[in-house]
């Protein structure tokens, strides 16, 4: 991990998820992607906060941005890890702050999203 691919992935992820463009937030995330969020809970009733799989977190955050037709995030920072990064953003919900981990190809294994 270093600091350039940490300020690129920063911006094109803010960048893809205020785009409302299910593909281009895709694009970050591994087939083998693990997202884990309070927030599951809420839209899909499942109890873990836990999803498992490209597919199964493509379907959840379909029907989080259509509940969500306004949703905008505003990065205020991001931390670099070994091979994690933790951006720190403001959107909807106040201030919220993701935690990923990434593989070789530089896309994420698993996510952890955290919200005040």
């Amino acid at each position: 991990m270093n600091k350039e691919f940490a300020t690129n992935f920063s911006n094109e992820w803010v960048e893809a998820w205020n785009s409302h463009d299910l593909d281009k937030i895709m694009s970050h995330y591994s087939e083998y992607l693990e997202m884990n969020s309070p927030v599951i809970r809420q839209i899909t009733g499942e109890k873990s906060g836990k999803l498992k799989g490209k597919n199964a977190v493509r379907a959840y955050w379909e029907k989080a941005l259509k509940m969500n037709p306004t949703l905008h995030f505003e990065l205020v920072r991001y931390f670099v890890g070994v091979d994690s990064i933790v951006l720190h953003y403001k959107g909807h919900r106040g201030f919220s702050a993701e935690i990923f981990f990434f593989d070789d190809d530089g896309k994420v294994t698993s996510a952890y999203a955290h919200y005040e």
